[in-house]
């Protein structure tokens, strides 16, 4: 398609087409492409006029005359012949009795020959008795003087995926497709694409949401392996989770640092649009001291780690992950969450109204309630009781509870200390 320009043709036939002078006069111009040929009309056309650099196919050629035009790698885009390996150190073993030195030949290998197929080179060279071997994959290089591949490649692949996912599309302006058909193009030309800058690059376009100046959130107290946690989260309008941060009570200045920036960087995650359930996944079930019983928190009673805890808690409260958590709540969080926001949008619309006198409660009620928590008390008593000897699971690392002289696993059911 290069033959096809402004120098060929004139400026006076490429304005009879409709080109302004901004678009011919560009480097990249392809008049070809612009014109609505696909990339296999054009390679078709250039195979016709410029030819293949090869004579596989040829008219009038038969199939056992090709071995005589074989060349140390293949020949042009479509050639498939080449000289083996084999037949290099052949004939160089053919020569080598005659000589007193080693023979300085390159043997050519293609860029898919294998570690085995290299290995029968270096032992065939020994079996007839080469005094040198100089092996060369193709492509194995940077740079290298002998190339048959084209380097312009990479951007018709690019052209390529955009026609395969657009179609017809591909060659409408950008201000006329729709943002579902941009951005799929984008993730098909980013699935294709090897170059990690060129994915930065990209990665850059995606532009930070902010946290509003006032903020709702919660802070979660709790105490992990005897340590005191303090996870404090920032949320968007919605509802979604923007932000935390991480206060520990004991912990050495570097460690207290270290938790100070990790949250940070979760943090910004966020806000550049990284899913929170993308964060849960790769750290829950993290394993390092402090670990152990959690207290302080309704549903969660053991944790691997601080950084499993947090998690944890996120989970739970911004996911709905009851599976996360020892003890599954009544209601789900993500249904009590949506509630709580609701009744708030509709008490900031309404306006205020009379204070009603409120009926102090019934003395039986009250009764009630305080039977209730002193029996909560006792239960959460016994429980450590038979929990702080316990060792954690061999099998599967989680809590264990004592059940006379053997200890239980309440995750997987392994009994351990019984003969």
């Amino acid at each position: 398609g290069f033959a096809f320009n402004i120098w060929t043709l004139g400026e006076e036939c490429l304005q009879r087409l409709g080109f302004k002078p901004e678009e011919y006069n560009a480097p990249n111009f392809n008049l070809l492409r612009k014109l609505g040929f696909t990339k296999g009309e054009i390679d078709a056309a250039n195979d016709y006029v410029c030819g293949t650099m090869t004579v596989e196919g040829a008219p009038y050629l038969k199939d056992e005359h090709l071995p005589v035009f074989d060349c140390a790698n293949k020949c042009g885009k479509k050639g498939e012949r080449f000289i083996h390996a084999h037949g290099h150190i052949r004939m160089m073993a053919a020569a080598q009795p005659f000589l007193s030195g080693a023979i300085s030949k390159t043997i050519n290998l293609p860029n898919e020959a294998t570690v085995e197929e290299i290995k029968s080179c270096y032992e065939m060279s020994w079996t007839l008795g080469l005094k040198a071997n100089a092996l060369y994959r193709d492509g194995c290089k940077l740079s290298q003087p002998l190339s048959n591949k084209s380097d312009v490649k990479d951007e018709e692949d690019v052209q390529e995926v955009v026609e395969h996912v657009l179609g017809n599309d591909a060659y409408k302006p950008v201000g006329e497709l729709t943002a579902d058909q941009v951005l799929e193009a984008a993730q098909a030309i980013l699935n294709r694409s090897m170059d990690t800058e060129f994915k930065r690059k990209l990665a850059r376009i995606v532009e930070r949401k902010s946290l509003p100046s006032k903020r709702s959130g919660f802070i979660q107290k709790a105490t992990v392996g005897g340590q005191t946690i303090f996870v404090h989260t920032g949320e968007y309008e919605d509802g979604t989770l923007g932000e935390i941060f991480i206060d520990l009570h004991k912990e050495g200045a570097s460690f207290r640092s270290l938790m100070n920036c990790f949250a940070i960087a979760v943090s910004i995650g966020l806000q550049y649009g990284v899913p929170l359930e993308e964060f849960v996944e790769k750290f829950t079930f993290t394993r390092f001291e402090p670990s152990g019983m959690v207290q302080g928190h309704d549903n969660i009673k053991n944790s691997t780690s601080i950084v499993d805890y947090m998690f944890r808690l996120l989970g739970f409260e911004y996911l709905g992950r009851t599976d996360l958590v020892q003890v599954p709540p009544v209601e789900n969080p993500m249904i009590k969450k949506q509630t709580e926001m609701a009744a708030k949008a509709q008490v900031a619309s309404v306006k205020p109204q009379p204070v009603a006198q409120v009926t102090p409660a019934p003395l039986s009620n009250v009764e009630k309630t305080a039977t209730a928590s002193a029996q909560l008390d006792q239960t959460q008593e016994y429980m450590s009781s038979m929990q702080s000897d316990a060792p954690p699971c061999n099998v599967c690392g989680h809590i264990t509870l004592r059940s006379g002289t053997c200890y239980k696993c309440l995750n997987c059911g392994n009994s351990m200390g019984c003969s």
